[in-house]
Order: C-alpha cells, then structure tokens, then sequence
C-alpha cells in the first residue's frame, strides 16, 4: 500500500516536471524565433514561398477575427473570395490571377520568370530581366586577350573640358565592383561565349573610374574602391564566386567608416543579356542602358527604391529609354540584400551588357552623372534649408 502510493506521487512528479520542463523549451523557442536577426534564423524554402505568396489580405482576415474594427470596411464577399483564392493557391501552387506560376511547375527553366517588376523601362519583361549567375572561380581568373585603347575617347568627351582637379571635393560617393572581373565580348577578340566574358584589368572597374570623372565634372567628389574582390578576396579566404557579396561587404563597411562623409554607394555590373536589350540610341550615338537592382530583403528597401526610382525618372526626361527600369530581387535561394542595408542610398546598377564596348558605358555613366548631380544638389539644397 504504501509502495503504490509513492508510486502514484513520483509519477505525478515525473508529470509535473515534462510540464514545466515543456512550457520552459516553448518559451526558449518563442524568445529566440523573435529576437534574433532574421539572416540567423533557421528558415525553410517551402514555408517561404508559401507564406511569401499569401494574399496579405488572409493575414488581415486573421487578424480580424480577434480584432473585428480591423473589418469594418472590408466586406464580407471580399473576405470569401481572398480566402477562397488563398485556399486554392496553397492546395495547387497555382496563383489564380497569374498563369506563371501554372507554367512554371510543368515547364522547366520557366519559373525563372516568375519575377517581379517595380518600374519597367521600354521594352522590359519578364523575359530580359538580369539574372544572378555564378561561375567556377577557375573560369573567371582564367587569363585572357583583351584589345582597348586607352586614350580612346567618344564623341561627346571629345567634346568636353580637360577634367578640374577634384583634390578639393568632398568624397560624398563610393564607388565599387562586386563582380570586378566582369567584362566586354567586343574587347575580348578570343572570346564568344558570354559565360567566359572576364577579365582582370579591361573590365566593368574602368566604368567606375569614368563614373568618378563625370561625376567631379559636377562638382561631385567621390571614392573608387579599386579592390580585386575575384582575384584576391575570394582567393585568399577560399570562397566561390557566389560569395562575393559577401567579401564587398566589408569592403562597403570599411569605406563609410573610412570616410565620413559618403551619402551614396553604387556597386556598377554589367548585364549578361544581349546588345538588342542593353543598347539605345540616342541622338545618333549607342548608350549601355541601365537597369536598377533593388534587394527586398533588407531595412532600406524604401529609401533605396526611392533613390532608384527618382533617377529612373530623370533619366527618363533627358535621355529616353537610356533607362530598363527598376526591379526587386530577394526572396527564397535568393540573395536579397546585396549589402544594401548597410546605407540607405546603396544601388545595384547593371551598365550595359556582355556585348556593349566600354565607350558605349562610357556615354551611359555620362548621363547618369548629370541626373545623379541633380538629385544630389536638389537634396542638398533640402538638407541646407
């Protein structure tokens, strides 16, 4: 008798403390899925894509149900058919309102297009948007023939004053190259195939040192980081090409701590689509269109929209269609980000494409300087007030 009671006691003990110890890993879990950074938790592909495509309004309606003033002006047949949507889209992986996502499971390679578009220039969709790629390092650093004169000059900057000294400006810009290495067909004689279009001195870097002139013909002052982020970084810490995001990072952080004074950082690419869609002429001469990349995965997405957007429109009324648009980039197996949080006027641009030349990039970043500068010197008179 007075075995079994006891036995009756430590069971209930035993009870007692699965209990405790239960309601003590619940409120462990809860406390680290809500504060720790959102690039540290554990994450699942699928959940992603399914909670990322929900309506936003199924979330309302759940909402509502403990808080019904969230409903008063949503009425009850909208409800029905977002749920009913919403139900239909989690069963299927079919999005009612878009015959992409029912393409995209049955035919392989076509969900690539399952993207989106903030501003879309002329002649952009879906089809001629840039792509993330990724090489073999060993391709990349591969040694290659590459044909450019350097005091080649176009028209237009024949045209132009010798270049003021800029000792005196302030450094208000930085300007860097993730993909360094990124380069032009038509000053690689050996080279067609556009995967291979790399080179480690004629490449998108002297785009960024045009862009530091045009700008100090502006009055504007800024920094070129001339880091060999492929050659070196990658190299010497044993990472793959798709980490070089990664490896600017620091390059990034170090600049605005180096230099207190930078507003504005631009990380210049080049596109990987074909001339058709990366060329425009205007008044006679070929520009390398620009296209304006924007990670949705990051605290600065607006403010860095925002700057995207007010240059795409001033591109837009003094050089038409010199301008692709604007697009986001993030979301599942995707990078999202691409160090754009670390200021809120941080812009990933893509200056021409694999079959632009350099002079092509070199009128682009012209125009681009000239817009900027009024973005610029309109902000700071702002500021000034």
């Amino acid at each position: 008798m007075f075995h079994s009671k006891n036995n009756r006691s430590i069971g209930r003990l035993r009870k007692l403390i699965a209990l405790a110890a239960s309601f003590f890993l619940i409120f462990v879990m809860v406390g680290y899925m809500t504060s720790v950074p959102s690039s540290s938790r554990l994450s699942s592909n699928m959940i992603s894509r399914w909670t990322s495509d929900i309506d936003s309004s199924v979330f309302l309606n759940l909402l509502g149900m403990e808080n019904r003033t969230l409903m008063l002006h949503y009425d009850e047949h909208n409800q029905l058919h977002t749920l009913s949507k919403s139900l239909f889209q989690l069963v299927t992986s079919i999005k009612p309102y878009d015959f992409r996502s029912l393409l995209g499971n049955e035919l392989p390679g076509f969900s690539r297009y399952d993207r989106e578009i903030l501003i879309a220039g002329e002649g952009t969709d879906y089809s001629n948007l840039p792509v993330e790629s990724t090489f073999p390092l060993e391709d990349v650093l591969e040694d290659r023939q590459a044909v450019y004169e350097e005091n080649d000059k176009t028209d237009t900057e024949a045209k132009e004053p010798a270049l003021k000294e800029t000792e005196d400006l302030q450094e208000s810009v930085f300007i860097y190259n993730t993909h360094n290495r990124e380069a032009f067909l038509p000053h690689l004689p050996d080279i067609t195939d556009p995967d291979l279009a790399h080179h480690g001195e004629i490449n998108i870097t002297k785009v960024s040192e045009r862009l530091k002139e045009e700008l100090a013909k502006n009055g504007i002052g800024s920094v070129v980081d001339d880091t060999d982020i492929i050659g070196e970084v990658l190299v010497e810490k044993g990472w793959e090409y798709w980490q070089s995001y990664r490896a600017s990072r620091d390059v990034v952080s170090e600049a605005f701590s180096q230099y207190g004074d930078l507003k504005y950082a631009f990380d210049i690419h080049r596109d990987s689509m074909p001339r058709d869609v990366t060329t425009k002429e205007i008044n006679g001469e070929p520009y390398a269109r620009i296209m304006f990349v924007i990670g949705e995965d990051n605290p600065s997405f607006q403010k860095n929209f925002e700057l995207a957007e007010s240059l795409h429109k001033k591109l837009e009324e003094k050089y038409p269609g010199l301008s692709r648009g604007v697009i986001p980039q993030g979301g599942a197996a995707n990078n999202g980000v691409y160090n754009q949080d670390l200021s809120e006027n941080l812009l990933l641009l893509e200056v021409g494409g694999v079959d632009n030349t350099l002079e092509e990039t070199y009128r682009t970043v012209q125009a681009l300087a000239d817009v900027f500068s009024d973005h610029y010197w309109d902000a700071e008179a702002v500021q000034g007030k």
